[in-house]
């Protein structure tokens, strides 16, 4: 390699040192100092700002609203719908599925629905669903219901929905894979209201009208909430 050569390599050699140097001067994520700094800006703009919310919370709870929702980190209801302390008891799983009544298995959310139903009394049940959920990516990615399992949990869960992916290859057989998974993540959440008519307790208090069940669907991508009842003589769609 010749003198010129050289020079010309040399100011290209610097940069990517200094790009390397910067890179390893970057502050490591801290996690423990992430939570730290999350407690104290709640804590100082929320808990000490509102000592009436939070004195009643000391008392009880007694929540309007069950809502099941994703475990995706991208959908957070109590932020999308800024929901208050005290207003809804949330639980959250992967692809907002509820399983049907079974004493034997999915339990969690067995006990999760029976405690807001029966003790805490909550007027509505919402189950809502989201734009690119995993989960029912997941579920279009299965060869067939009868294959194999590549996981240990994942695909039995997800194939908890696998009648709205029937439903949907059917009605869109045209259709991209992306497109029917869009419809299939609205579809999956009928499959769990449905599912919820299987618990007893859900039914009784359907037909004594204490309460009522929703679905509801967060596309995150176009920022919009759509928001729906089946045949329990609620109202029509509600889109925003």
């Amino acid at each position: 390699m010749n003198n010129s050569e050289k020079g010309d390599l040399e100011p290209v050699a610097a940069e990517r040192i200094k790009q390397i140097t910067a890179e390893l001067e970057k502050p490591s994520f801290n996690p423990i100092e992430r939570i730290k700094s999350g407690f104290t800006h709640f804590k100082s703009e929320k808990y000490e700002k509102d000592p009436e919310l939070y004195g009643k919370l000391k008392t009880g709870q007694w929540p309007k609203f069950m809502i099941v929702s994703c475990a995706d980190s991208r959908v957070c209801t109590s932020h999308v719908l800024d929901i208050q302390p005290g207003e809804a008891f949330v639980v959250r799983a992967v692809s907002n599925i509820v399983p049907p009544y079974d004493k034997t298995k999915y339990s969690g959310t067995g006990a999760a629905v029976e405690y807001a139903g029966l003790y805490l009394k909550v007027e509505n049940i919402v189950v809502i669903g989201h734009s690119l959920c995993g989960g029912i990516k997941a579920l279009f990615d299965i060869p067939d219901e009868e294959a194999t399992p590549k996981t240990d949990f994942i695909e039995d869960w997800v194939k908890l929905t696998w009648p709205a992916r029937l439903k949907v290859k059917a009605k869109y057989p045209d259709a991209s894979v992306a497109e029917q998974i869009w419809h299939a993540e609205q579809e999956a959440v009928n499959i769990s209201l449905a599912n919820l008519l299987t618990y007893p307790f859900v039914r009784e208090a359907l037909l004594k009208k204490t309460l009522q069940v929703k679905g509801g669907y967060y596309d995150f991508v176009k920022g919009t909430f759509k928001l729906w009842g089946l045949d329990f003589g609620l109202p029509p769609h509600l889109s925003l």
